[in-house]
């Protein structure tokens, strides 16, 4: 009876401790998971049904019985789907589109933006808020956008519907892009159902090496490099101007580490299954330009707002004004996906700013020959703009002390000092003013003395970020061809 209490308390959802890539416990799960798979991959139905039970468990414990809304989500939209194929009326066609994306998009907005939406609300009629008690379902945004590309696409007749809930389900679910993306295409994952997966020599040693590269990353760096950068960001105005600095440069590396280390994660244990989730992203900070940024920064969101917001608007189609309209509005959604905060906001439309602003100079930077000045200009420039723009992004409402001059019981004047919580956006320039108004080299020596270690750590991230794309292939390939031992002590030395 022990041991079965024990069982049922391990599979359990904990909302304290949801399951994520980079725990121990996901690991034990996936171990078990892929010795059963790799015994049934090549019959089809049971490992489609072992990959989806697999999923969904994965997802309870990440949601818990949110895990009822992607089940549900997954049965509309696969018959929605159907009905919109079949029907030969445009009215109809429409009816089914609408019916298929605006529950989906119906939902996300409420578990989302409810207490964004009605704490502003509030504010301009003049009553406090208290929000609402709504948890957010992890990978809600990802889902639903993989949802509506769907039905999107099976409208404009880009893709044909699958006539399986179990594949359509399979793609919805699939547990290594469920949580943290990829956002993975219809038209790019259904086809690989189709067959028998793969799985090459290759594929496993690739994909795992990029699960510990992932790990590297999240775990390693990102998780060290933040404790410091959290200190700093919660209170900005404690903290000098090179200390500030240091601590945006330390987000901008964390941020990056982070998400792409999932993401590497993600694709690695796709790839190790036999199944394709794409890049998502190509060494973004080596970007000369913001245009080539959103190239390489979160490939499948970019691509996703270019497929369905950018273009149905009219993309670069009626004119340069109604483009960069299209481009600051596509931008302002992105922004707004991130989260239900208006700092997100300013963060999307300051990059549409930027991609306008490209766009304009473009045909003036491009007749600069291409030598290494404006190689290195072009780099430096776009680099601090995106380093800039993250002050906002991370930036979360602080407390500072204000000091206030009131009159005593005596008639006197004195000075008090009072705490006043200021918003995200006014932090931000807090920090903005520190680094250009208190900033001296000189504490750049104490600083390294007293956390060498971030130091290391930050210098060894951006070094590692600057290596060409190909090398980083190479690497891949000579780990592939070490004897297999050499690569499960790596494997199991780093996890």
């Amino acid at each position: 009876m022990a041991f079965l209490s024990n069982l049922l308390e391990i599979l359990k959802y904990d909302p304290a401790r949801p399951m994520l890539f980079n725990s121990g416990e996901f690991f034990l799960f996936y171990v078990i998971f892929i010795i059963v798979y790799t015994g049934i991959y090549r019959k089809k139905w049971w490992m489609s049904a072992w990959v989806i039970l697999f999923s969904f468990f994965f997802y309870y414990k990440t949601s818990g019985w949110y895990l009822f809304i992607l089940v549900l989500t997954s049965i509309t939209d696969f018959s929605f789907a159907l009905f919109l194929h079949r029907a030969k009326k445009k009215s109809w066609r429409i009816f089914w589109l609408i019916l298929g994306v605006v529950p989906s998009m119906g939902l996300l907005a409420y578990f989302k933006y409810t207490n964004f939406l009605l704490a502003n609300w509030y504010d301009i009629i003049g009553r406090n808020f208290q929000p609402l008690d709504i948890f957010l379902p992890v990978g809600i945004s990802f889902y639903t956008f993989q949802s509506v590309s769907y039905i999107v696409d099976v409208y404009t007749k880009k893709l044909e519907p699958t006539k399986s809930l179990m594949e359509y389900a399979f793609f919805l679910s699939f547990f290594p892009q469920l949580v943290a993306g990829p956002i993975v295409k219809a038209h790019h994952f259904l086809p690989q159902l189709k067959r028998t997966p793969s799985v090459t020599k290759y594929d496993v040693y690739s994909g795992l090496w990029l699960i510990m590269i992932g790990l590297i990353k999240k775990a390693v760096i990102s998780d060290y490099i933040s404790q410091y950068n959290d200190l700093v960001f919660a209170a900005p105005q404690n903290y000098n101007g090179f200390e500030n600095l240091m601590a945006i440069y330390g987000y901008t590396l964390q941020i990056y580490m982070d998400f792409s280390g999932y993401s590497d994660m993600a694709i690695g244990l796709g790839r190790v299954m036999g199944f394709d989730l794409g890049i998502n992203f190509r060494l973004p900070y080596q970007a000369r330009n913001i245009t080539d940024f959103w190239r390489r920064w979160h490939i499948s969101l970019s691509t996703w707002l270019r497929d369905y917001v950018y273009i149905p608007l009219g993309g670069n189609r009626k004119g340069k004004i109604k483009q960069y309209r299209n481009l600051m509005i596509t931008m302002l959604v992105g922004g707004l996906w991130h989260g239900a905060d208006w700092k997100f906001v300013w963060w999307g439309g300051l990059h549409g700013l930027g991609l306008v602003i490209h766009k304009i100079l473009k045909p003036r930077l491009d007749k600069i020959p291409d030598i290494f000045p404006k190689k290195f200009f072009s780099w430096f420039i776009t680099f601090h703009f995106v380093i800039f723009l993250w002050i906002f992004f991370r930036m979360t409402p602080i407390t500072i002390n204000e000091t206030k001059t009131v009159i005593d019981p005596s008639g006197k004047k004195v000075e008090v000092v009072e705490p006043v919580k200021i918003n995200a956006y006014q932090a931000s320039w807090i920090m903005v003013k520190k680094i250009f108004t208190d900033f001296d080299i000189r504490f750049a020596k104490p600083f390294y003395e007293a956390r060498h270690l971030w130091v290391i750590l930050l210098i060894i991230g951006f070094a590692a970020h600057s290596i060409p794309l190909e090398k980083y292939d190479k690497i891949i390939e000579k780990y592939v061809k070490l004897p297999w031992i050499i690569k499960l002590i790596i494997f199991i030395a780093i996890v």
